[in-house]
């Protein structure tokens, strides 16, 4: 944003006499995952194995009001509380006070630090063998009112690797809900062997605790859906049981294979539950909401050897590689899924008639509509105009849908559908020992970043060196009072990082950089206290995941590969 379209958000800002702070001064809240009796919880969550008979009852959300989504804290507008440092109530005004435009630094480093996590990986994973991540940093900050992406790591604890997922929510936030809690443990049972899955067959029939699939990392934020959970819990178990009536299944399937099936299984049963009559109004209206709703989704599987990336939408995946003379370069592991890709666009214009190619995409939008051309969820965009009738026409008779923003209506030149899928595009990265770091954020970040510049300030955070491009010859020729402002751009750029969490680093410059590319206090509060009806006008929901690689495993493992 140039200086004078910022002026113009501050005076937009001016226009308004009082704003209130969204914060949440809560403290926080430590919950069960969403399917907790099939995860294992790190220390920050609540963790036990109890048998899945103990899942909560559809019937005790009954008192919840129907046709609304109800998770298990309450969503607020901007921030949903501070991380556990900055939960001290004196530290930050009341959410009551009317405040300026201007927020001050510690008002502005609260509602940036809100979502923070931070993690620490155990050196070995959960079966014996040593872990490929060191660590990981995570944040998110909201545009939307409530915040439509989400997030998930977890480990594998049946198969080996670890699990990192963004999920970039459109039309609401219900789907990208419902991947980011689902996702992950359809792709974990796809992996695991045989044996274990009839393990979890047995324990089922026999009202035996289950064994834990994944250990969860939940930040006190995340949100879980829990009127849903049985109906979940039920798909996930048709899914394993076919997978057990496969005769090829054996082992288990590789991890390309397993991302694939298990982004398209789930893609179905979100699609299939919006059609069939459910327990409750409740968990029928979070269904049809899913359903109707959209999202994109990077996850990735981390392993010994190297990391896979299935991607479907325009979230991105970018590896930050230092090079032997300490340069840095960022490698992408996912295209984006957007009608800028040539071959994806050529792609979904190859499924349909020659006559429909200039109505596929229009104004770089599927059917003039949706920006990513693969998600979630989205059934407008898959579903014959009579089945969408049919299913609004039923859903209606338990959801108001004109709360739930849901209307009998078609995309233009809606012609043979479907015109999207959730089919991802997976790939291979072998780890090498300059792979340092992988950036996962949601559009939000690359709209205002590029993949260089994201790994140049994850690699100054990471070694307190900040790389400084050398002076032109154009520079050279400056007067002294303007060689005088880049020298001082130049050590501004130098400071210390405010933040100790990198995620958080790469949000505060993603939104604070001016066209000097020096971080300014100014525009970064600007953008920080423009009121809900205009912060999506000028930015979008963020969310990104850092992982660090465990470098000494990688070394030793090309070491004796070299021999």
């Amino acid at each position: 944003m140039s200086r004078c379209v910022c002026m113009r958000v501050l005076s937009q800002v001016r226009s308004h006499s009082t704003l209130v702070l969204p914060l949440s001064f809560n403290r926080p809240v430590l919950h069960r995952p969403l399917l907790s009796l099939l995860s294992s919880s790190s220390s920050s969550s609540s963790s036990s194995c109890r048998p899945l008979r103990s899942l909560p009852s559809s019937s005790s959300s009954s008192s919840c009001c129907p046709g609304r989504l109800q998770p298990t804290r309450p969503l607020s507008s901007h921030t949903h509380g501070g991380s556990d440092e900055d939960n001290d109530d004196d530290d930050v005004p009341s959410p009551k006070h009317d405040l300026n435009y201007q927020l001050g630094r510690l008002q502005l480093d609260h509602v940036l630090r809100a979502n923070e996590q931070s993690v620490r990986v155990p050196e070995f994973d959960g079966r014996g063998g040593p872990s490929p991540v060191l660590k990981f940093e995570s944040n998110q900050l909201a545009a939307n009112v409530p915040l439509e992406d989400r997030r998930c790591a977890a480990t594998c604890l049946r198969t080996r690797g670890m699990l990192f997922g963004v999920f970039d929510g459109h039309g609401g936030h219900a789907c990208a809900q419902a991947v980011s809690e689902r996702l992950p443990y359809y792709v974990a049972t796809a992996m695991m062997p045989e044996a274990s899955l009839g393990d979890l067959e047995v324990a089922m029939e026999t009202d035996r605790p289950v064994p834990p699939i994944l250990q969860w990392y939940k930040h006190h934020n995340d949100y879980n859906y829990r009127e849903s959970a049985e109906l979940y819990v039920q798909h996930l178990r048709v899914f394993w049981q076919e997978l057990l009536d496969s005769t090829e299944h054996g082992e288990g399937l590789s991890p390309p294979d397993a991302l694939s099936h298990a982004f398209q299984r789930l893609d179905s049963d979100l699609s299939l539950e919006a059609q069939v009559p459910l327990a409750n109004e409740l968990m029928r209206s979070t269904a049809v909401q899913a359903a109707f709703a959209g999202s994109t989704a990077c996850l990735t599987h981390v392993t010994t050897e190297g990391v896979y990336v299935a991607n479907v939408g325009d979230s991105r995946a970018v590896m930050g590689v230092q090079d032997e003379d300490g340069s840095w370069s960022a490698v992408p592991l996912s295209r984006d899924h957007t009608a800028l890709n040539p071959a994806e666009l050529a792609r979904v214009r190859a499924q349909h008639p020659l006559a429909e190619r200039d109505t596929v995409v229009v104004d770089e939008r599927l059917l003039g509509m949706l920006m990513p051309l693969r998600a979630f969820g989205d059934v407008r965009f898959k579903w014959s105009r009579e089945l969408q009738q049919s299913v609004l026409e039923s859903g209606a008779t338990c959801c108001d849908l004109e709360e739930l923003h849901l209307f009998q209506y078609s995309p233009p030149h809606y012609l043979t559908p479907p015109y999207l899928d959730a089919v991802p595009e997976v790939t291979f990265h072998r780890l090498r020992p300059q792979d340092r770091f992988l950036i996962l954020a949601s559009d939000g970040l690359w709209d205002e970043l590029g993949n260089e510049e994201a790994v140049r300030l994850v690699a100054q955070h990471l070694t307190g060196v900040h790389l400084q491009a050398p002076v032109s010859a154009r520079d050279r020729q400056f007067s002294l009072g303007q060689m005088r402002q880049l020298l001082r751009r130049r050590r501004q750029r130098a400071a210390p990082a405010p933040d100790l969490n990198v995620a958080t680093h790469l949000i505060r410059h993603a939104l604070g950089t001016n066209e000097y590319g020096e971080l300014d206090q100014e525009r970064l509060a600007a953008m920080m206290a423009l009121p809900d009806d205009l912060a999506r006008m000028y930015r979008d929901d963020i969310t990104v995941t850092v992982v660090y690689f465990n470098s000494n495993l990688h070394k030793s493992a090309h070491h004796k590969g070299t021999r």
